[in-house]
């Protein structure tokens, strides 16, 4: 019988935050316990950073800037591996948990039967914002009068912006009833319920079902059956608003941060849970239902999180850091023998080709990447480095100008990885076994033969970008965004 795939990627989610990878927090026993009989890839690396540079080559296998910059998802039209499952007869669904970069809007609904990106649910912000009070009492008066004296207050200043901190936590904001009120996106048992529902729908067919899940997205808000499950103590609804709006402030350096970090971890660390939970709920249903015997199951992320590791928080275009471009990679697949794997990196570009492979099906030549499947199932890996790449400072893609800057290149091997910036021009080298951290990179007298073997991987890289740039798609997809900014901008719309 043709084989199955579910692809479940969950965003912002480490390598080192999930048991299987070595975390000695309870935050996947699930998958810790499936990854008993599956394939776990040690070096699984994303092929850009954060949502918009990671998905392309995710879904369509090839790299995020290959079609210029300037242009964000996938192209209409472009071979998938939806489309290239719907082809060959599968059912095909998604169900993501509202996360804007990944919509219709950005043509990742192509090749779908059902696809629910859950946009049209209360929350789709990204990152919370302190929230400012607007009324017209005396107090709101005065604290915009302050607003307007803020830059010539000098060294009061800092001690003004926590008062108004203090003043909008706890007398400007409504106390919130709930840790769900606070929720932004649909939690995973909601993305589930609608998975087990289609499943049933579709009878004995084949069939590919793409879940994302932002439970341990910022801002923080777990379930709080989650937060039992993980031994962690209560949590009022008004303690979890005040942590994640104390950890977005932008007044506060890492030391002042650092006091509240470990609380905002055992939120994200919650959240992990939540998923590993419903990972469970999915799984058990495949099994009542007798498909899990014909299913390929993976399971990572489209990029991590920073929890002041280089001074950062959250997961900003930024220098491709391990915290971000190291994600978590299960891959079971029925009737294949566990292979312990080498730390040998493996991009994400390479996943697609790979799961259509293992369910033995042909993988399209406009496929960048290659499977790793026939060495996987020998638990050997292709000795590579594997790129990842962003444009450094696009934190809003939605604003095109955002998208025009200049790329931030890494080039990673097993042992050492080279960051490029082309603006200003520098360039640094980490032995990552020596610096798993990535906090001194080598002097640039050290490890020549090394540095210049990986400038010549990434200058290779950059003259492919080039030369094989898909011009004709690129065209596609800026007509494309042309259209929706007429569409929002006409008349009907503004009236709507």
């Amino acid at each position: 019988m043709q084989k199955s795939i579910v692809l479940i990627t969950v965003d912002c989610l480490r390598a080192d935050h999930v048991g299987f990878m070595g975390y000695d927090r309870p935050t996947t026993p699930f998958l810790d316990s499936l990854a008993r009989e599956a394939f776990v890839f040690p070096s699984a690396i994303v092929a850009g950073a954060p949502t918009y540079y990671s998905f392309p080559a995710i879904m369509a296998s090839r790299y995020p800037l290959a079609l210029g910059r300037d242009v964000l998802g996938l192209a209409p039209g472009e071979t998938s591996l939806a489309s290239v499952l719907k082809g060959v007869g599968y059912a095909t669904a998604s169900f993501g948990a509202a996360n804007p970069y990944i919509s219709a809007q950005f043509d990742y609904e192509e090749g779908f039967d059902t696809f629910r990106d859950f946009l049209d649910a209360k929350a789709t912000a990204l990152v919370e914002t302190m929230p400012i009070p607007n009324g017209n009492g005396w107090a709101s008066r005065m604290n915009r009068k302050l607003q307007e004296l803020r830059p010539r207050m000098g060294p009061l200043g800092s001690v003004y912006d926590s008062l108004y901190f203090q003043y909008c936590q706890r007398l400007a904001t409504p106390a919130p009833g709930s840790l769900d009120a606070l929720r932004r996106f649909p939690a995973a048992d909601v993305i589930i319920d609608h998975a087990l529902s289609w499943l049933e729908s579709i009878g004995k067919r084949p069939f590919f079902l793409w879940l994302h899940l932002m439970d341990p997205h910022a801002p923080y808000y777990p379930k709080e059956k989650a937060l039992e499950l993980m031994g962690c103590d209560p949590i009022t609804p008004f303690r979890a608003r005040y942590l994640n709006s104390y950890w977005n402030r932008s007044d506060l350096g890492p030391k002042k941060l650092g006091g509240h970090r470990d609380y905002i971890v055992a939120l994200y660390d919650a959240g992990i849970r939540w998923v590993d939970e419903q990972m469970a709920r999915l799984v058990t249903a495949l099994r009542v239902s007798q498909r899990w015997p014909d299913c390929i199951l993976a399971v990572t992320a489209d990029h991590g999180e920073e929890f002041l590791d280089h001074g950062g928080r959250f997961h900003p275009p930024s220098r491709l850091s391990e915290e971000l471009i190291h994600v978590p990679l299960l891959l079971r697949v029925p009737g294949s023998e566990k292979r312990e794997l080498p730390r040998t990196p493996f991009s994400l570009l390479n996943l697609a080709p790979t799961l259509l492979d293992a369910a033995r099906l042909p993988i399209p030549s406009a496929f960048r990447g290659r499977s790793s499947w026939a060495r996987v199932r020998e638990g050997v890996l292709r000795d590579e480095a594997a790129v990842s790449e962003c444009v450094a400072g696009c934190t809003n893609p939605f604003q095109k100008e955002d998208r025009l800057g200049p790329r931030v290149l890494a080039v990673r091997e097993a042992r050492y990885k080279l960051v490029l910036e082309f603006d200003p021009p520098a360039d640094r080298l980490y032995d990552l076994e020596a610096d798993p951290g990535e906090h001194q990179p080598l002097p640039a007298s050290a490890e020549k033969p090394v540095r210049r073997r990986l400038l010549q991987q990434a200058l290779e890289h950059l003259r492919i970008s080039v030369r094989e740039r898909d011009v004709g798609s690129g065209l596609q997809a800026m007509l494309r965004e042309l259209r929706l900014e007429w569409a929002r901008s006409s008349p009907e719309h503004s009236e709507a």
